[in-house]
């Protein structure tokens, strides 16, 4: 394998100064193919050089907009299939978030007892910050309506695993930063909603009903399934019993509604009704797949290292779609949307860290607290966009902002790492 990304890498540099060759040379029908080659070959490649190896998640997020941008056709239509489907983008958000879950653990949320403080500051910097940075930018760049709700909706949205992965790197607080995700996930169906229909609402319509629902099935049910999958693999006191009786009220449950209790039910009920049961089939569902997700790992353990890869694909697939739905408007307004993006971005690490450090807290927890509300969870955006079948404008921002955040995080966390190796070897001198 590292033979392979060591001819990878050098056919990319091949390919990278090939193509500045034809663009210099107006070589026009050489510049796509040659642009999604080397994008491809040196994101394989880079795992060879030590420096690089942080930033090809960043990289594969790169190639998909490369691919979205120059082959936009390929990337929206199958045959008669739309890869833009609401129930496809659904289901692979879900994915994302189950692969994001997996890491995650019941123990993360004991940090709200040891760190309430920083908890607390790092919630409401997260809800309050982000969003109305977003809302001001939007008035500052007068963008569209749907583009500027966007905006705003990504600074709503919580944050996700790439701020851990960016902790991690900087060496700061990793407990806070894991507590401070899982708080603010969990947060996310009642918070996101109210700062759109507050910061949006002149913008799109926000339905507050439906779009707690929407998080719920996007965010909370695969992200439960995850937990419900680490709750049982402990016997957390005791949890196997229950929810071996809810795996099996959960399979009648669902059986029943394949095989005509849905029609029923939707015969005699309200719209409102149906959205209700439609949640408690996701759910129910979400038991189901804790538990078979359990048993797989029990088979076959290599699987769960394998799911953060997954999720990594996921990302890559409606990075991809929605770069080549939103692919006219990048090239209109795109320089506008990244410049917007670096601001955005960069206050809410400024903003995030000052006002830790103003409040009290450590250096690490300021710079916890400052990657939390900086890197916003994409993932969700882009799902919450494409159940709004708007994937093209509102999902526009979720497209050129998160390529931008995982650049920017991984910069400033190894910016910190070598900043706090240098104060160590110093004491370590003197």
């Amino acid at each position: 394998m590292k033979q392979v990304e060591k001819y990878a890498l050098w056919l990319g540099l091949i390919s990278a100064v090939a193509l500045l060759l034809a663009i210099i040379i107006d070589w026009e029908n050489f510049i796509a193919p040659l642009s999604v080659i080397s994008a491809i070959a040196l994101s394989v490649g880079m795992r060879t050089v030590a420096a690089l190896k942080s930033y090809q998640y960043t990289a594969w997020i790169l190639v998909a907009i490369v691919c979205g941008m120059f082959y936009p056709s390929a990337f929206l239509q199958w045959g008669s299939f739309d890869l833009r489907n609401k129930w496809l983008i659904l289901i692979v958000v879900q994915v994302v978030m189950f692969g994001m879950g997996t890491q995650m653990s019941i123990r993360d949320f004991y940090g709200i007892k040891t760190m309430g403080k920083g908890v607390l500051v790092g919630i409401l910097c997260q809800f309050t910050i982000m969003p109305i940075v977003g809302y001001m930018l939007t008035r500052i760049f007068n963008f569209e309506p749907e583009i500027a709700a966007g905006i705003i909706l990504i600074g709503s949205c919580s944050s996700g695993l790439a701020s851990n992965v960016m902790v991690f790197i900087a060496k700061a607080n990793l407990t806070l930063s894991v507590t401070l995700t899982a708080v603010a996930t969990l947060l996310a169906p009642i918070m996101t909603p109210l700062m759109m229909k507050l910061l949006a609402g002149t913008y799109v319509e926000i339905d507050f009903i439906d779009m707690c629902m929407q998080i719920i099935k996007i965010v909370i049910v695969p992200i439960g399934a995850a937990l419900l999958y680490d709750v049982y693999s402990q016997d957390f006191k005791g949890a196997r019993k229950r929810i071996n009786t809810a795996f099996f009220v959960a399979f009648g449950w669902l059986l029943a509604m394949i095989f005509g209790l849905w029609n029923f039910l939707e015969s005699l009920s309200s719209e409102s009704t149906m959205q209700i049961v439609e949640l408690i089939n996701f759910i129910f569902g979400a038991v189901i797949v804790g538990k078979l997700y359990y048993h797989l790992v029990t088979f076959k353990p290599t699987i769960h290292n394998f799911m953060p890869i997954l999720s990594m694909f996921g990302i890559v697939y409606f990075t991809t779609v929605t770069t080549a739905a939103s692919r006219d408007n990048i090239l209109t307004i795109g320089i506008f949307i990244l410049l917007a993006s670096i601001i955005h971005n960069a206050l809410g690490y400024t903003f995030g860290y000052w006002i830790s450090r103003a409040l009290g807290l450590d250096k690490d927890s300021c710079r916890t607290v400052a990657l939390e509300v900086g890197l916003q969870n994409g993932g969700m955006a882009s799902g919450l966009a494409g159940s709004m079948g708007k994937l093209a404008t509102v999902g526009l921002a979720a497209a050129v902002f998160s390529p931008w955040m995982n650049i920017s995080g991984s910069l400033l966390a190894n910016y910190w790492r070598k900043k706090e190796e240098e104060i160590v070897s110093k004491e370590d001198t003197a």
